[in-house]
């Protein structure tokens, strides 16, 4: 069973040497994802809800690309620049996410580029 790099132009591009997303058989690995327009390239927000946001929907445009959704996510990993935005972070996480049964989740603490607030990637299990 070979992987496939999946790729779109409705999210931003990766800045090195990396897909969007690899699939390999109904496992769907999306890439960390931020709080980039695809069409700009520039950061959307200044605060961790706009970010969060942005980066859902640039999640979201992956996964679609590669015959998913947010329904099959299994995981999700969440990196944040600031301990204080946990709360507010959980906050938008909760009405982006939907009913459930929910994803599991993991949040660090990381160094992200400057101007970028969260970061989150999504493992996706398609199908039974």
């Amino acid at each position: 069973m070979s992987k496939t790099a999946i790729s779109t132009e409705q999210a931003p591009p990766p800045p090195a040497a990396f897909s969007q997303a690899v699939r390999k058989g109904n496992i769907l690995q999306v890439a960390g994802q931020v709080a980039f327009d695809a069409a700009t390239g520039a950061v959307v927000g200044d605060n961790v809800v706009e970010q969060t946001k942005q980066t859902f929907k640039n999640i979201e445009t992956v996964l679609a690309a590669g015959g998913s959704s947010f329904a099959d996510a299994m995981m999700v990993r969440v990196y944040l620049t600031d301990t204080a935005h946990f709360a507010e972070f959980n906050e938008v996480y909760n009405t982006l996410v939907g009913e459930g049964p929910h994803p599991a989740r993991t949040t660090v603490y990381v160094g992200l580029p400057a101007g970028l607030l969260v970061e989150i990637d999504v493992l996706a299990v398609l199908g039974d």
